[in-house]
């Protein structure tokens, strides 16, 4: 084993071998004995492809080149196919029209093209048509309305059914096609904040009627109608503080089916996100977590029988059932994220589609440790700490290795402890990580998730910070080298952390909030109001604004950062990063500005993606002194050698 100093190990795992060997699975889909899923591969420019494992076992490819299947209703997309009888129907990317296509055969186009965009998809065969959320953005000086619309599989004409809310998702119908369930929510409030469950009768023209609210309200947050096959309805309501599963049916009214100090939900960032569904008429598998850390279990409907299953994953997502299987993409800490079929009797487990075709040396993998740390106002906050581990070397007696604090986006989302690349990319180099599950991250109950309201840049921030210093106060780290890391909100967290703290002594934001005046102003529909409840409402609340936005406090920053910026970025537009990047540059605070064209809100490139982490461990190579065991495309940092003059 080699001494070298913390950051300059020479590790198998390789911004290259993550972008080649790697590609994101999810969004599965049952039919019949098929199964189906998404993967989108960096190699292919970000391509989602459509893929299938049939009742042979044999694994292709559905839709093929060019195809994308994708959705960019609300931004953030999900929900872009459906598939029955081996039939698909799907969003493609570029023009965002719904194409039918027959398995084995060519896509065809269904709709129009039009500034229109749909998603979650519910089939009505009786009536031959399509159920759907629609985003009309035909007028461009306002927001794009979003309806609940039908589609004729027929001619492709599309009529309106439900409108006069803000926003809707997940129309669904009951098994015998008489009834329909779907979700609402209205500005300002986002879905995991206030949303409803609403249920109508259906007429065999395929109007509705007796429209009625089902669940949800003030302070209770909705997620995932469902129906069964004896025509009941399924949701999850955090009224009890989780998001936890219940019952409707009109004769009996509301039934608890799983009440516990755990969460069977997630925010609604994407359309057709599934945490539970049928395994039989009287069981449902489910997904729930506790503490960061995801579990499968089986409920009994009748009993109440509560069985957990014994499975090595601890990220487990997309839910479905059939044929006495259950599917989902289960990640481990040592395993990377794969599609994976469970026997529901036997517990075994099978994979599908690995997302990582690539053999781990485990001497190279740095496992998660939960971290339960003390915060501001006497409060506890939670993150997964990695050491440093490379079997190869070890580092010089008596010195502790950097630091990096990683905030995730959302800010309404979660670290897990899943295998990600990205974060062993870092520790079998000589860094320790910390992922940082701040005050407003899921998984810990309503409670825990509401901490950010109106604190946004303030809770987050402390958290982060108060990580940092726990695990130096722990000695495990060096507290001159401290960096944090963040990506969109997390990236408004680093660069709040490295202006009005002095912790840090370096940061790298990915497509960073900046301004929260800009922000407020310049974004899409679906968050247009987010920052009402989490800052506070805009223009009453402006100052506040200006008082947590980096851009207005950049006298403040005073240690170097890299920014990266995809150029069609909606969501934080690139004037935000460049903001910064010019008044740091006039200030002679170090500063590097990696921007990409055709990347929108995260980078789905290979070719980029390698670029961005090559680009970060170069820039911390330079700021830190330590010489790179590998060669990597330079950065130009600058006022890099007029700071080091003054040393």
């Amino acid at each position: 084993m080699r001494t070298a100093p913390f950051g300059s190990w020479l590790s198998p795992i390789t911004s290259e071998l993550i972008t080649k060997s790697t590609i994101k699975v999810g969004n599965i889909s049952c039919d019949g004995s098929d199964v189906y899923w998404l993967e989108s591969r960096p190699i292919e420019g970000g391509r989602s492809v459509l893929v299938s494992r049939d009742a042979s076992g044999k694994v292709f490819d559905v839709t093929p080149a060019p195809y994308n299947v994708r959705t960019t209703a609300h931004e953030y997309g999900g929900g872009a196919y459906l598939v029955q009888d081996r039939i698909v129907y799907f969003c493609n990317f570029s023009d965002q029209r719904i194409y039918r296509q027959e398995v084995g055969k060519t896509p065809e186009p269904l709709t129009v093209e039009a500034p229109v965009r749909y998603a979650d998809f519910c089939l009505d065969s009786k009536r031959n048509r399509l159920i759907c959320v629609q985003e009309d953005h035909t007028t461009a000086d306002q927001e794009p309305i979003t309806t609940l619309s039908s589609v004729s599989l027929k001619d492709g004409s599309v009529e309106m059914l439900i409108a006069g809310n803000d926003f809707y998702a997940a129309p669904r119908l009951s098994p015998n096609g008489m009834f329909m369930s779907w979700m609402s929510w209205n500005h300002p409030n986002m879905p995991w904040d206030e949303s409803f469950v609403w249920c109508g009768n259906v007429a065999s023209d395929g109007s509705l009627s007796n429209m009625r609210q089902i669940a949800g309200g003030t302070a209770e947050s909705v997620f995932q109608p469902h129906w069964s096959a004896e025509e009941e309805l399924f949701y999850i309501s955090d009224r009890s503080g989780w998001w936890n599963l219940y019952r409707h049916t009109d004769y009996e009214g509301e039934q608890e089916i799983a009440v516990k100090e755990a969460d069977f939900g997630y925010p609604l960032w994407n359309f057709g996100m599934t945490t539970y569904d049928f395994a039989s008429r009287t069981e449902i598998v489910c997904a729930y977590t506790s503490e960061g850390i995801w579990k499968l279990a089986l409920i009994d409907t009748a009993s109440g029988e509560f069985k957990p299953f014994a499975l090595p994953y601890t990220d487990i997502t997309s839910i479905k059932a059939a044929n006495g299987k259950a599917y989902f993409r289960g990640s481990a800490p040592t395993e990377p994220g794969a599609i994976v079929e469970m026997d529901l009797t036997t517990g075994a487990c099978k994979q599908l589609k690995t997302s990582a075709n690539l053999k781990l040396d485990l001497d190279y993998i740095s496992q998660p440790e939960i971290l339960k740390f003390p915060t501001t106002g006497g409060k506890e906050a939670y993150g997964f700490f990695y050491h440093p581990k490379n079997k190869d070397y070890q580092g010089p007696d008596k010195a502790l290795p950097p630091l990096i604090v990683k905030s995730h986006g959302g800010p309404t989302a979660a670290a897990t402890t899943a295998l990600d690349l990205g974060v062993q990319y870092w520790t079998s180099r000589g860094f320790a990580v910390i992922d940082v599950n701040y005050g407003g991250s899921t998984g810990y109950g309503r409670e825990y998730r509401s901490r950010l309201y109106s604190g946004w840049g303030v809770v987050d921030v402390e958290d982060c910070v108060n990580a940092a210093k726990y695990l130096v106060d722990k000695k495990l780290v060096d507290a001159e080298r401290l960096i944090i890391t963040g990506g969109s909100a997390g990236g408004y967290t680093t660069l709040c952390a490295l202006t009005f703290f002095r912790t840090f002594k370096a940061g790298a934001s990915y497509y960073g909030v900046a301004d929260l005046v800009g922000l407020a102003k310049d974004t899409h529909k679906f968050e247009s109001r987010y920052l009402d409840r989490i800052v506070g409402p805009y223009p009453v609340s402006e100052c506040v604004y200006h008082e947590r936005s980096p851009i207005d406090n950049v006298e403040k920053l005073n240690c170097p950062v890299i920014f990266f910026q995809g150029l069609d970025d909606k969501m934080v537009p690139p004037k935000q990063s460049e903001m910064m990047v010019n008044a740091l540059r006039k200030k002679g605070v170090p500063v590097a500005y990696i921007a990409f064209e055709g990347e929108q809100h995260g980078f789905r490139k290979a070719e980029n993606i390698k670029r961005a982490l090559d680009s970060e461990l170069y820039f911390y190579s330079r700021i830190f002194n330590f010489e790179l065991a590998e060669q990597v495309e330079p950065v130009q940092i600058d006022n890099l050698d007029l700071v080091r003059s003054t040393q």
